[in-house]
């Protein structure tokens, strides 16, 4: 039983893994798509063999510690940030029946684990022992504090809709509604909120090379560094998937009756089109100041999430 279940545990972590080695890939050529360039077409078939070789490349190069870093620290940030990411997908249900832990507060694991990421990102900063990088996390950690605010108060008109933090009953509970019909704002608001959670353009301030070059990575080589990029994408993908669960009906189907296809390929098909305004938003609107980025969480976001959150609760209450 429990060789099984790492069994099945490993299996899920080299797909997550090639899943994250192909979403660059295919955000690369997205974005060369939106600006008139190829992308990656040299080493493979239409350069599909790039991950790998990026990979590669990753793994012969030095890993270089800064001589005044504490050395067990340094190495142990990216690992966690890693493993928070990752952590994560067990609650995550593609389909009826499909998760590794169907628990009753799936909801509020995946919030803890994603705001116990944020640790990796200060220890990193802390611990490369340079301006930039600490400058870079301290950057991050405000920022994602900002946004999360906003993203818990996003969550409570969907538990008073769903009546459940299990993510299979909110999922249940959009058989005939999906909650982005009525909750259209907040889903606005939920994916400004992961925009900057991720650290992703137009919200990419602890990376900005212009004055942090490259923020709280910037110490950080080889397998080191790619556990910071993996950790990213996989966060993305989380994100897009949270997105799916909570406003897009999960894997039901948009056209039941008309399309018959199993409830896990509808699942990645939601997550694809979230996915695809990660790359999209990347591709057109420039970087934000840090003062603006503070502006809008805490004087846009939050006010207007609240106000959202107390008209939810008083229309559950009339309709009860």
């Amino acid at each position: 039983m429990v060789l099984e279940l790492f069994g099945r545990v490993a299996l899920a972590i080299i797909f997550l893994l090639l899943l994250v080695a192909y979403l660059i890939y295919v955000e690369r050529k997205i974005i060369a798509a939106i600006q008139r360039r190829k992308g990656p077409n040299i080493v493979g078939f239409f350069g599909l063999l790039q991950p790998f070789a990026d990979a590669l490349k990753l793994l012969h190069k030095e890993t270089i510690v800064p001589s005044l870093s504490p050395k067990i620290l340094f190495l142990l940030a990216p690992v966690l940030t890693f493993f928070f990411s990752f952590m994560a997908w067990a609650v995550i249900p593609i389909g009826a029946g499909y998760v590794f832990a169907d628990i009753s507060v799936g909801l509020l694991y995946l919030m803890a684990l994603t705001s116990l990421s944020g640790y990796g990102i200060l220890i990193a900063g802390w611990a490369s022992q340079s301006t930039y990088a600490l400058l870079g996390s301290l950057r991050s950690a405000a920022q994602m504090i900002s946004y999360e605010i906003s993203l818990s108060l996003v969550l409570v008109p969907v538990l008073l809709l769903s009546g459940s933090l299990n993510l299979t009953a909110i999922v249940e509970a959009q058989q005939n509604l999906w909650f982005i019909i009525p909750l259209f704002p907040m889903f606005v608001i939920f994916l400004i909120s992961v925009f900057a959670e991720t650290n992703r353009a137009p919200f990419d301030l602890p990376e900005a090379e212009a004055e942090l070059v490259a923020g709280y990575h910037v110490e950080y080589t080889s397998m080191s560094f790619a556990f910071f990029f993996l950790a990213e994408y996989a966060n993305m993908i989380l994100m897009s998937a949270m997105a799916t669960i909570l406003f897009l009906g999960g894997w039901l189907s948009p056209c039941e009756g008309l399309i018959h296809l199993p409830g896990p390929v509808w699942f990645c098909l939601k997550i694809s089109l979230v996915l695809f305004l990660f790359m999209w938003v990347r591709a057109s609107f420039p970087r934000l100041r840090y003062d603006q980025l503070m502006r809008l969480g805490w004087k846009v976001l939050l006010p207007f999430s609240f106000a959202w959150v107390i008209l939810t609760a008083g229309v559950v209450v009339l309709t009860q």
